[in-house]
């Protein structure tokens, strides 16, 4: 069973899988980490922009390592889950002091980099350097639980030990690059979560989910919780020159390393003006709006503050700054900075 897999696999691969990808032209292992790390938790076609454009400023490891942080950010903005940039950073110059700028194409050693896992590793050996080991992304998850009647959270450790298991053995000793995007290509483009094309599948005969018309069940889902909802007021402080006061979020925690509006309490924006100098003209309430993470709802008002002059950031010049819509910088935006951003341009069309 496991050679006939892997050789299914391969033919349905050579005929029908993806090889145009812009991660997978000019293969190596610093390409492929970063589209991995990319490609966590979020859609191909969404990624190839953001993968481009990353490889056109940053086209090696030297480079990424010696940016800065909020140049990274910057071209992050908008691709969400923001520890991965700050981890991609962190490993880049991790990888430039340690290794001389060479990947370590020994498993144990990836893993111990920051944000790279045991499945991202896999791929960097597989892909980049035609060595043996093994995947097990959310795509890999949902095909390995179906072909083979994997029930249960694949988050759960149980589970995922399972299907690491079925993950080693499967994995061939030839072709181990191809069949590493083979696999992830079958459940990218075939074995979806849902409405799966199971007509076109080369595992139709064999898994355990279509002949138990049980496809629905497989993978099992986490048990679903009541999401709790927070909120909050962000200060969108204009000079009379038109910018906007910004802030840099400490490194840790929500939104780490970006730069976000002051969030505070209605009551307390006199303290905040007064302590930037500010003297307040007009303010009034933008239409507020729910940002959701993970694991919360974020409702959030924004009130809008504009200010009878200029002034320059009063505290910590790399923690405050005054945020030109007409000439931005290239920092690192919150999602609701860019999106309010994007709001008042569309208010100020005639």
């Amino acid at each position: 069973m496991t050679t006939d897999f892997s050789d299914r696999l391969l033919r349905w691969f050579d005929i029908s899988g993806r090889k145009h990808l812009p991660w997978q032209q000019q293969i190596s292992p610093y390409r492929v980490w970063v589209s991995e790390i990319m490609l966590q938790q979020t859609q191909v076609a969404t990624v190839i922009g953001y993968f481009e454009r990353f490889m056109q400023r940053f086209p090696t490891i030297d480079q990424l390592a010696d940016a800065s942080e909020d140049e990274v950010l910057h071209l992050w903005t908008g691709l969400g889950y923001y520890a991965r940039a700050r981890n991609l950073h962190k490993t880049a110059r991790s990888i430039i002091a340690d290794f001389n700028g060479e990947f370590p194409t020994n498993l144990e050693q990836l893993v111990a980099l920051p944000g790279i896992g045991r499945s991202t590793a896999g791929a960097i050996i597989s892909i980049a350097c035609g060595g043996r080991a093994a995947i097990l992304d959310g795509n890999v998850k949902r095909v390995l639980a179906r072909c083979f009647g994997v029930y249960g959270w694949p988050g759960q450790t149980p589970v995922a030990n399972t299907l690491w298991e079925i993950a080693e053995r499967l994995t061939p000793t030839r072709r181990v690059n191809d069949y590493t995007q083979a696999i992830m290509d079958l459940g990218a483009t075939l074995c979806t979560r849902s409405r799966p094309d199971c007509d076109q599948c080369p595992m139709l005969e064999t898994c355990v989910a279509h002949k138990t018309d049980e496809i629905e069940r497989l993978p099992g889902k986490k048990t679903r919780q009541a999401i709790p909802v927070r909120s909050t007021y962000m200060l969108l402080i204009e000079n009379s020159e038109g910018e906007f006061l910004l802030e840099k979020r400490p490194s840790l925690g929500l939104w780490g390393g970006l730069w976000g509006f002051p969030e505070t309490e209605p009551a307390l924006l006199d303290a905040v003006l007064e302590n930037q100098a500010l003297e307040p003209v007009a303010a009034q309430v933008i239409l507020p709006f729910r940002h959701t993470f993970t694991h919360f709802h974020l409702d959030i008002t924004p009130l809008h503050v504009r200010s009878s002059r200029s002034s320059h950031p009063i505290g910590e010049p790399d923690k405050l700054i005054w945020y030109d819509l007409q000439a931005p910088q290239a920092i690192g935006l919150t999602r609701p900075v860019t999106r309010i951003f994007a709001q008042l341009k569309g208010l100020q069309k005639p």
